[in-house]
């Protein structure tokens, strides 16, 4: 990644958006001080909580209950903490009945649901979240997004990657597109997501015009 400065406030929710392989959850990465930038700085006050992969920071042959507060401790919560929001993060994880089964017999959606329940309700200052509504049903989903919105509410940060440009736009205040490592930033989410959009489309057109020989005349065929 180059050319990346930006500065994010407390309450604000900021999305990210680019494609595959842009640095989008590079910049999650370093940020969440798990991948070191090669040059330059980044400062972060207060906890960071992260949600960057389906099962990160999860220990498959704990059960969902001793995983809660593996991630807790994680976090540098004190049990007491994690204990007094422990019944919360179970009824919005939906995975009750399964809190006393090993985490790698939990489907990718049950994964997502404690991890993001864990992420949102031992609250850190800054939340990052990578496509944490690629998986999981539409239900969930906008349970999710209300999450968000209450998180941010309570003053908390929130660094948001996806791919969901609607949601993007309806719960972001500011949307980062990220191109070939380079950040761009419209005046608002709306035209940055417009750009974003605009350079999807033009790729799909320029692989829709393929040259296909046409074997009947000897010449060339368009599709």
């Amino acid at each position: 990644m180059q050319k990346v400065s930006f500065e994010v406030k407390p309450c604000e929710v900021v999305g990210s958006i680019g494609r595959n392989g842009a640095g989008k959850s590079t910049l999650l990465k370093i940020l969440a001080q798990i991948v070191k930038p090669s040059s330059g700085e980044v400062d972060i006050y207060g906890r960071v909580g992260s949600l960057l992969q389906v099962g990160t920071g999860f220990h498959p042959d704990l059960t969902g209950r001793e995983n809660v507060f593996l991630n807790g401790a994680l976090l540098g919560m004190k049990a007491t903490e994690i204990k007094s929001k422990f019944d919360e993060i179970v009824a919005f994880s939906e995975v009750g009945r399964f809190l006393e089964t090993p985490v790698k017999y939990y489907s990718s959606g049950m994964y997502l649901r404690l991890a993001f329940a864990i992420a949102a309700h031992l609250e850190p200052e800054v939340l990052l979240l990578d496509e944490v509504l690629a998986v999981g049903d539409e239900s969930f989903q906008r349970k999710c997004l209300e999450k968000i919105k209450a998180v941010s509410r309570d003053g908390r940060t929130i660094l948001f990657v996806s791919h969901n440009v609607r949601a993007l736009e309806r719960h972001c205040g500011r949307v980062l597109f990220i191109r070939s490592g380079v950040l761009h930033e419209g005046a608002d989410p709306k035209s940055t997501i417009a750009e974003y959009l605009s350079e999807v489309s033009e790729d799909i057109d320029s692989r829709a015009a393929i040259t296909i020989p046409d074997t009947r005349g000897g010449g060339q065929a368009s599709a």
